[in-house]
């Protein structure tokens, strides 16, 4: 079922900056009726709803920790108690804690990356998904944004990898239960990027063939597939090919593809956003 963003009703995770904010953007431009906005940085996102602010949109913005699963569930509900439902849920947000190997990571690292960017998703679309199941008559949306990372394998950056190897997987599973429950209204779309210039990766090192994404081509390419119902959206063209090429080959030639490539040192100047 192809969508339509005209008079939706839209929460964006991660919406202060970076991709989040370009989502934001993206559903005003296109028509969206009322836009939830969560962030960590309440003056960002306050700037962020001022510099999309026209006539006929509403938006919100909401201050949430999505480790805080309490203050999330409060936080979903009042977002359906104002807006009366959802129509695109976008899960954007995304941390990244280190360069590390894992056994030098702190566990408190480990924990704060897998609940923010894969128990808060999966706990955010329990507690909204039943209010789009009980709207059948609008297309109804969910993008899911993993990376990569979750495709291939890279040293210095396994939890994250893990974490998006889950979502891309919680990902497409719910997608087929859908399917499979007949909820044909509701699409589930994951989106795997790899590289994005967002400053959540400053200092990685280029891999062969594999141009680091904009953060405006990102987001059009994961929005464009989004409104197509697309299942996955993988961006750029050599990921699908690594995604292939890694399934073909014994493991071992896999790890002397990749390292010629550069993937397994792209993580080593690795400095992060400050």
């Amino acid at each position: 079922m192809t969508s339509t963003v005209r008079g939706a009703r839209i929460l964006i995770t991660g919406a202060s900056r970076g991709m989040g904010r370009l989502f934001a953007e993206r559903a005003a431009a296109e028509g969206a009726a009322a836009l939830a906005l969560w962030g960590r940085d309440a003056d960002a996102l306050a700037e962020v709803a001022a510099s999309i602010a026209r006539p006929g949109l509403r938006v919100r913005t909401d201050v949430v920790d999505l480790e805080d699963l309490d203050g999330l569930d409060a936080a979903a509900e009042a977002v359906l108690a104002d807006l009366g439902g959802l129509d695109v849920l976008v899960n954007n947000a995304g941390v990244i804690t280190g360069n590390r190997y894992y056994w030098e990571l702190e566990p408190g690292a480990v924990s704060h990356t897998l609940r923010v960017n894969t128990l808060a998703p999966m706990h955010l679309v329990s507690r909204l998904l039943p209010a789009m199941l009980a709207e059948p008559g609008r297309a109804k949306c969910i993008l899911n944004v993993a990376s990569a990372a979750g495709i291939v394998p890279n040293p210095r950056m396994s939890v994250y990898a893990a974490s998006k190897a889950a979502m891309l997987s919680w990902s497409d599973t719910l997608r087929l239960e859908l399917e499979q429950a007949g909820h044909h209204h509701v699409s589930v779309t994951t989106f795997s990027p790899s590289y994005v210039a967002t400053g959540m990766f400053s200092g990685t090192r280029p891999v062969a063939l594999t141009p680091v994404l904009t953060p405006e081509r990102a987001v059009d390419r994961a929005w464009r597939g989004m409104l197509a119902g697309r299942a996955h959206v993988v961006t750029p063209a050599m990921v699908l090919v690594a995604r292939a090429a890694r399934g073909a080959l014994p493991t071992r030639a896999w790890d002397r593809l990749a390292r010629t490539f550069g993937v397994h040192r792209s993580m080593d100047g690795f400095a992060g956003r400050h």
